[in-house]
């Protein structure tokens, strides 16, 4: 077994753990300075929007031997504005100019001939309306509302509210992360960008639901036991997760990645990046809220509960008797393994539970008075 497939297996069975919960005021700090980056490069910079937004002119060269950055520097005199060139593969040149009518297209498309020394005839010259782009972004903003609306009906109804809050949450970071790199980038939006990014509230929401069918299922009749807090079941919930959702992030980001730094940069192909990179960002993004945000999220809410929080006393009760006594203080040497009411009473709500703990279940005989996350199915 590889050491990543050991280390999934004995994250799954308990056996080790990292404190994700634990650490979550850590995690909500670092993803409020990002967020905080991206809409400050959003403000200062702006979305460098497509020729489909803005409404311009795309002209196709036939082969010419002026290069690129030449042909860049004749369009935008001739034009006045900002040019995107495009070597084609058959020696041709694909330019994008911004801001233009029909007779300044035309004016400039002469020009063209002269100054890359090609027949008039053969430019192809196409109109884009800025009403065409406009149309679509509507449309994308009215998907992406009702979208999320159902979402957070879905997830109130097959998980609860909280979760519903957390992963809605999360959904807004990677949106906000994701347009946020497009501005500091420079990358040009386009109508491809648009469909990245409704692709990756998908990505990111299955992730999301991932850890919380395993956190409800950990979670289940959680009250009843006196061994474990809801947290260090959520931390559990991640722990037993987390290899998957590397994995299956990792084998996502693969393509993509190729497309991006390979198809886009390398190879110059430029129009992958409009998709590319809202990918690559947002499934990086979606596996990192899913695990630092949405979850810690969902367990913060969950302890303001008074169940919860009755019976987060009991346990960190439980643990200062048991710790009293020279037991262990996780009660693995109680016998009766699934706790008791006798620590209604107790004074603990301040206290620390163990780093990582919630992770170590079955490593320990698998006792635990609440089911423990992931039991009796693996994913």
């Amino acid at each position: 077994m590889s050491r990543l497939g050991d280390l999934g297996a004995r994250l799954y069975r308990g056996e080790v753990g990292y404190d994700f919960i634990g650490k979550r005021k850590f995690w909500y700090a670092l993803s409020i300075l990002i967020t905080i980056a991206a809409i400050a490069g959003l403000g200062v910079r702006g979305l460098n929007m497509g020729i489909e937004f803005k409404g311009g002119a795309v002209f196709t060269i036939p082969s010419t031997s002026v290069s690129v950055a030449q042909a860049q520097e004749d369009t935008e005199k001739a034009s006045g504005h900002e040019a995107i060139v495009q070597a084609l593969g058959n020696g041709g040149m694909r330019i994008q100019v911004t801001e233009l009518d029909t007779q300044q297209s035309d004016k400039v498309k002469t020009q063209l001939a002269k100054d890359l020394k090609v027949d008039e005839a053969d430019i192809n010259a196409d109109l884009v309306g800025p009403s065409w782009g406009a149309t679509i972004a509507n449309k994308a903003w009215t998907g992406l509302g009702i979208f999320m609306i159902l979402v957070v009906i879905y997830l109130a109804i097959a998980f609860e509210w909280r979760m519903a809050i957390a992963a809605l949450i999360a959904l807004i970071h990677d949106l906000t992360i994701t347009v946020g790199v497009y501005a500091l980038v420079g990358f040009e939006v386009t109508p491809g960008t648009v469909i990245g990014l409704l692709t990756i509230l998908g990505y990111s929401l299955y992730d999301t639901v991932v850890v919380f069918d395993s956190l409800k299922e950990g979670s289940d009749k959680i009250t009843k036991q006196s061994r474990w807090t809801y947290s260090e079941i959520a931390n559990r919930s991640i722990n037993s997760t987390l290899v998957r959702s590397i994995n299956t992030t990792v084998v996502a980001l693969l393509p993509v990645g190729g497309l991006l730094f390979i198809g886009g940069g390398f190879l110059g192909a430029g129009m992958l990046n409009d998709i590319s990179l809202s990918l690559f960002v947002g499934l990086a993004a979606g596996a990192y809220s899913s695990i630092f945000i949405a979850t810690p999220l969902v367990a913060d809410l969950k302890e303001r509960d008074p169940q919860i929080k009755a019976l987060k006393k009991r346990v960190l009760a439980k643990r200062a008797a048991a710790a009293a006594k020279g037991e262990p203080a996780d009660g693995s040497g109680d016998e009766d393994g699934d706790g008791d009411d006798g620590f209604e009473d107790a004074q603990g709500d301040g206290a620390t539970a163990p780093a990582g703990a919630g992770a170590g279940q079955r490593g320990r005989g698998g006792r635990a008075g609440g089911r423990p996350s992931g039991s009796g199915r693996r994913r």
